[in-house]
């Protein structure tokens, strides 16, 4: 039987307090079960492997240099999003914004069922529209609709006033919406071209 949700704050805090005293072992606990979790999302904002490994490393550096300061254990998640979401904003940063377009190959024997190839047309889309956005845009995008996370804690985790966050919301949804529409006419366009 699992444990309540009380007995895993209890054990966090414990952790927490382990790691802030030097630790290793007391970290090693408590990011251990969320590492593949940061991982998707640093790789949703920055939208590349490489740069999303770098992203979680340094937010992992970062987290275990400054374990001490943080002041309130409970707050340990919304913190280490905080820290995961800087190291996104900065790896885009260097990375200057260039974009690299990843070429998929499908096979050409039709081995897909239509449902699985709506779906994979579906997912292409998206990730197309997801591209054309900036790094603050997908990180709002994820915080709030992949990590599901409250408001109030998605403006924690992104270092931003709650308002901020819907007005940013608002716009990178609008932009998402633009992006898909945008990619839909160029399709429309290259389909007209060749027919």
């Amino acid at each position: 039987m699992g444990r309540s949700t009380g007995e895993k704050g209890a054990m966090q805090r414990d952790l927490v307090a382990d790691a802030q005293h030097g630790n290793r072992e007391a970290f090693t606990a408590l990011v251990a079960g969320s590492l593949q979790r940061w991982y998707s999302v640093a790789r949703l904002i920055l939208r590349e492997d490489q740069l999303a490994q770098d992203a979680v490393q340094e937010a992992l550096i970062k987290a275990w240099v400054s374990i001490r300061g943080l002041r309130d254990p409970d707050r340990f998640e919304a913190w280490i999003h905080r820290l995961l979401v800087h190291a996104c904003y900065r790896a885009a940063k260097l990375e200057g914004g260039r974009r690299k377009v990843e070429v998929r190959e499908l096979p050409m024997d039709g081995s897909r069922t239509p449902d699985t190839q709506g779906a994979l047309a579906a997912r292409d889309q998206l990730e197309r529209g997801f591209r054309r956005l900036s790094p603050d845009q997908r990180a709002v995008l994820v915080a709030h609709y992949y990590l599901d996370l409250s408001d109030g804690a998605a403006a924690e985790a992104l270092d931003i006033p709650p308002g901020t966050l819907k007005s940013r919301l608002n716009r990178a949804t609008i932009a998402l919406r633009a992006a898909l529409e945008a990619n839909e006419r160029q399709a429309d366009l290259a389909r007209e071209r060749l027919a």
